[in-house]
């Protein structure tokens, strides 16, 4: 496996497609088939009891690998998390969420993660609620939640106050089992000096940890690596509990291909592993496109375990690092839930080989594939001009994958794949919401953490559809 090459790749790729041509020639291709029968045998009961758990060494507490992302809750108009967080404001479907819960900490889950800025301002509230209806003692779950100031309204030390004491209140509790400053690095050493230094709120996180309200306090990590470098040199002084980073196997050597501004996950967690700070990961499945992969790369992953789903490969590769506390997942749906489960119930760590192999041979050829780097995290949203920017690049990501981005009219499938585009593209984004409507006003820029330059991607995509449209590719 470690010395597979293109070639050798490419050629188990053909063979293992082979034996699911049918699904393709059905309109599907593998990675949809897996959000519709994760593992291939649904049949199996997923385990209650077999959950692998990791300690943090500072507390002692057993944290379940895998960790419950409350950013995509569902909600009451069709079950999707995206119309729970768009500007129209469905509500989001409270007892969905309570069922969820309850399911997962039924199947070992214990680690939510939310913050004051997820589901338009409504996730904790929501979390909250579907812990305390779950039945379960407050002792037997850990709560993660964010200061999530990044308005500069917010910057002032009274508002910051507020918004932590909002979030004990929304999450009806008394205590922050794992508190973070959210997404520092954005905006460079400025935006955190402003944020948390100059006006007493990380001396007044620091107070709140001594005085219990606080039981771990971190930070979570996203652009200029100044600003993580900066908190880890004065790790003695803050006295870290943990750290959240993005990590999966592509980022870990080529994160810097999808975004200059980006650092190698393997630097970050090799940082916080010399420290012995935990590393909490978001992002192992890079927003989903982790599980919705090319159909060769689909076929390569099946060639080796055939009943496991595409996303458990990515969810079992950051479990192999020994130094990862819990692995985030936003996690809308039943089944993606239990597939999960299923991963780490009980977690069976990717042998050093194959870890290498997804981290160069898998990931060097995922970037062959011309995808935009979005990780569906709506921290553009919402457009002031009404766009509807991350269900845009999602349709244009997942086009790319499936095949249907010709590059000229001369493409032995321009005219299938022509159709597949603006028939999904309207389907998936009201017209209202396209990105013809952009006016390049780079509000959305500011926000994005992974630093695409939004304007100039939604202008390109709008040029593509224009030139479908009228056949002039």
């Amino acid at each position: 496996m470690k010395d597979i090459n293109r070639r050798d790749f490419l050629k188990i790729a053909g063979t293992a497609t082979a034996t699911t041509a049918l699904a393709a020639c059905a309109g599907k291709t593998n990675s949809e088939l897996g959000d519709i029968d994760p593992l291939g045998h649904h049949t199996d009961e997923v385990p209650t009891d077999k959950m692998t758990y990791r300690t943090n060494p500072h507390t002692g507490d057993k944290v379940s690998i895998l960790g419950y992302g409350m950013m995509r809750l569902p909600n009451k108009a069709n079950g999707s998390s995206r119309d729970a967080d768009n500007p129209q404001g469905e509500e989001i479907d409270q007892e969905q969420v309570n069922r969820l819960v309850k399911y997962a900490l039924d199947h070992g889950v214990n680690y939510f993660d939310t913050s004051p800025a997820y589901c338009r301002g409504h996730s904790e509230e929501s979390t909250g609620i579907a812990l305390k209806a779950s039945g379960y003692d407050r002792s037997k779950y850990y709560i993660a939640t964010k200061l999530s100031n990044f308005s500069p309204e917010q910057w002032s030390y009274a508002e910051g106050v507020k918004m932590f004491q909002n979030s004990l209140k929304n999450l009806q509790t008394d205590y922050i089992d794992y508190l973070l400053l959210h997404g520092v690095g954005m905006g460079g050493m400025e935006n955190l000096n402003s944020r948390f230094m100059d006006n007493g709120m990380l001396d007044y996180l620091l107070e709140q940890r001594e005085k219990g309200t606080i039981r771990n306090l971190g930070f979570s990590y996203h652009g200029d690596v100044e600003v993580f470098d900066y908190l880890l040199e004065h790790h003695d002084e803050y006295k870290w509990d943990f750290v959240q980073i993005q990590m999966n196997y592509v980022d870990w050597h080529l994160a810097d291909e999808s975004n200059p501004r980006n650092t190698d996950a393997e630097y970050l967690y090799e940082e916080l592993e010399k420290r012995g700070i935990p590393a909490v990961i978001m992002e192992p499945l890079l927003g989903g496109r982790l599980s919705k992969m090319p159909d060769h790369i689909v076929a390569t992953l099946k060639h080796q375990r055939p009943e496991d789903s595409v996303a458990s490969w990515a969810f079992r590769y950051c479990g192999s690092k020994p130094n990862v506390l819990t692995a985030l997942s936003g996690m809308t749906y039943m089944e993606h839930l239990q597939d999960n489960i299923r991963s780490f119930s009980p977690l069976e760590p990717i042998p050093k080989e194959e870890q290498e192999w997804l981290e160069t041979e898998v990931a060097d050829l995922y970037y062959s594939y011309p995808t935009i780097p979005c990780n569906d995290c709506k921290y553009c949203m919402p457009c002031p001009y009404g766009i509807d920017i991350p269900s845009i690049f999602v349709h244009y990501n997942k086009c790319v994958n499936h095949g249907d981005v010709p590059e000229s009219m001369q493409a032995e499938n321009y005219w299938e794949a022509r159709k597949h585009f603006l028939v999904g593209y309207d389907r998936a984004v009201p017209k209202i919401r396209q990105a013809d409507h952009c006016i390049g006003c780079r509000q959305c820029n500011v926000h994005c953490p992974q630093n695409i330059d939004i304007p100039s991607e939604l202008t390109r995509i709008d040029n593509f559809v224009e030139k479908l449209k009228q056949n002039t590719l």
